[in-house]
């Protein structure tokens, strides 16, 4: 999923970050409610996590 530009930046779903993470879906929303990871709201309320960042808490997490 990305937005109009090709510049912009990359947005994940719940269950793209959860399948990077090898969680269940409801784990990262629950991340994301806590505060532990950043997440965007889309106009209809569903939850969107930047591409870049979630790639830098993996690579934080393998290190």
């Amino acid at each position: 999923m990305s937005t109009r530009d090709g510049d912009a930046e990359k947005l994940l779903t719940p269950a793209e970050v959860a399948a990077l993470f090898r969680v269940d879906p409801k784990t990262v929303t629950r991340w994301a409610k806590a505060g532990r990871i950043h997440s965007i709201k889309t106009l209809g309320g569903h939850r969107r996590f930047r591409e870049e960042e979630i790639l830098a808490l993996l690579k934080e997490g393998s290190e």
